[in-house]
């Protein structure tokens, strides 16, 4: 990685990891993939061969709460629980994996730090969370990946000795002030869908003028990609809204359509997602190739996957998913809400303190 020493900035590459040079940790029980219909789990193609149906059909699935109570329902669940245990239960293992080498931590926002809502502009995390990041952060390197805008997130979190995340990763600045695990002197940025950005706004103005017709739909600019959020969108309508989007995007073959938890999502064709945005930062933080780092990914959505991934192909740390339902998913532990989420990452602090025997990490 290249750095620029009039403005301290780094160039940004994606890092090469080196998983056989890394040790695996010990996996969840099974540790196998829980089967879904491979459309969910594929994104959805603009190119006008998926029909309509097969989009609402994908839509209808990321809301889990549609689910019945069954009995073969809660066998699934049971099953699924068996192959990813819950982190809370399984944080002694966890921790003796971790020994001798440095935790970083990767957090989603959404539907991981706070509650999913049905306005996003209204997704705040609570006080009591926003204490435990903090601690967090003073003990181990903390990033927050999201989808959202970059400046979006900090105004929710609010914390300066993060590392932010936004756009799916497409945007990512380093800790402001405050942090100890800040390389010295260097600021951290990295931009790679930049020459997106006036498509991008074209986009959002076609969006907010086709939809604005569906009640409930929201477009939402978050600088290097856009969400339409279908939350508060009667489903009967979904189709009308999955196809006023197609037709805007098709238009655009640098742009993809992908989907998450009740939210299309339109980004830039590059090959950069959340798991590129996590080697990023390990490089950046000095572990690009190393042995002895334990990254921790947390996130409740499909997006997330990528960073799941990316942590078992290097065989190092792993991916906690945050679900109350089984999901295919390449993350070894799960969560069932940002409850629990926030109940581990305390977890961590005390071990953490209690190992140094210093109240402050």
């Amino acid at each position: 990685m290249a750095s620029h020493a009039k403005s301290g900035l780094k160039a940004f590459t994606v890092p090469v990891s080196n998983p056989t040079a890394a040790q695996k940790p010990p996996a969840a029980p099974g540790n196998i993939l829980y089967p879904r219909k491979r459309l969910l789990s594929q994104n959805l193609e603009i190119n006008g061969v998926t029909r309509i149906n097969a989009w609402v059909d994908s839509m209808r699935a990321s809301s889990p709460t549609h689910l019945k109570s069954t009995p073969s329902l809660a066998e699934d669940q049971s099953s699924w629980m068996l192959h990813h245990p819950s982190a809370l239960q399984m944080f002694e293992q966890i921790i003796d994996a971790s020994k001798g080498k440095q935790i970083v931590m990767f957090l989603d926002y959404d539907g991981t730090l706070s509650p999913i809502v049905d306005d996003p502009d209204r997704a705040f995390m609570s006080d009591k969370m926003r204490v435990t990041v903090g601690n967090l952060a003073e003990c181990f390197p903390t990033a927050i990946v999201s989808g959202r805008c970059r400046d979006k997130v900090y105004k929710f979190v609010r914390l300066a000795e993060l590392y932010y995340a936004g756009s799916h990763g497409m945007d990512i600045k380093g800790p402001e002030k405050g942090s100890k695990h800040k390389k010295a002197s260097e600021s951290v940025l990295c931009q790679p869908a930049s020459e997106f950005l006036p498509m991008i706004d074209e986009v959002y103005k076609q969006l907010v003028e086709k939809t604005k017709s569906t009640p409930g739909a929201m477009v939402e600019n978050n600088k290097f990609c856009l969400s339409v959020h279908y939350r508060c969108v009667e489903e009967k309508k979904w189709s009308e809204l999955a196809q006023q989007v197609k037709s805007v995007v098709k238009e655009y073959p640098k742009l993809r359509l992908t989907q998450g938890r009740k939210v299309l999502e339109i980004r830039p064709t590059i090959k950069w997602d959340k798991g590129k945005a996590l080697e990023f930062l390990l490089e950046s933080l000095g572990f690009a190739n190393c042995t002895d780092v334990f990254p921790v990914y947390i996130g409740d959505d499909r997006t997330d996957e990528d960073a799941f991934k990316i942590l078992r192909d290097r065989g190092q740390g792993f991916g906690i998913l945050v679900s109350k339902f089984p999901k295919d998913t390449n993350a070894s532990y799960s969560l069932q809400e940002p409850d629990e989420v926030m109940d581990f990452l305390q977890r961590l602090v005390d071990w953490k303190k209690l190992l140094q025997g210093n109240p402050e990490c």
